[in-house]
C-alpha cells in the first residue's frame, strides 16, 4: 500500500483551547468547499514531509509541531472507481501565526471544533475532526506520534 496524498489539520492555541484552520477551495476540485490542507506526495517524499511542504505552500505557515493523527481518511472516488486512503497529520502553530494563501484557496477561517464540524462537507472529515479534538486538542498527543520538522 502506498500513499499518494495527505490531509493536514492545523491547530492554534486560544484562551479556550484550540481552533482548527479551514481553507475555502478555488479551482475545479470542489470549488467553494471548506477543507483542511491537502496535497499530493511528490517523488522521494514521505507523507510527513508532504504535510510540512503543503503547509508552507498553501498557507505560508511554519509548524511548531507535527504529529501523525494515527488515522487515515478513506473515501470512494467514482472517477477512478477506487477507495482512497489518506494519512492524516496534525500540526500546531503559534497563536499569532500569519497566513498567506496560495492560489488554491480563496479564504481561510480559524474555526472552533464545533464550527468546523458544520463547515466540512464530508462525514469522514467530521469523524477525523472529532478524533483530533479528543486526542490532540483536549490532551497532549503521545510522543511516539511526533514527526520530524526537518528532513
Amino acid at each position: 500500500m502506498r500513499c499518494f496524498s495527505i490531509a493536514l489539520y492545523v491547530l492554534r492555541p486560544t484562551q479556550d483551547g484550540y481552533q482548527v484552520l479551514l481553507l475555502r477551495r478555488n479551482g475545479h476540485t470542489q470549488p467553494g468547499q471548506w477543507c483542511q490542507i491537502a496535497g499530493g506526495i511528490e517523488a522521494g517524499e514521505s507523507a510527513w514531509q508532504t504535510a510540512r511542504r503543503e503547509a508552507q505552500e498553501e498557507t505560508g505557515l511554519q509548524l511548531t509541531d507535527l504529529y501523525s493523527a494515527d488515522r487515515c481518511e478513506q473515501f470512494y472516488e467514482a472517477d477512478n472507481n477506487g477507495i482512497t486512503l489518506v494519512p492524516v497529520f496534525v500540526a500546531y502553530v503559534a497563536a499569532d501565526a500569519d497566513i498567506v494563501l496560495n492560489a488554491e484557496h480563496s479564504e481561510f477561517h480559524w474555526a472552533t471544533f464545533e464550527e468546523a464540524a458544520q463547515m466540512l462537507p464530508f462525514p469522514g472529515q467530521r469523524d477525523i475532526l472529532h478524533h483530533i479534538h479528543r486526542y490532540f486538542a483536549k490532551q497532549q498527543p503521545h510522543h511516539l506520534l511526533r514527526m520530524p520538522l526537518e528532513a
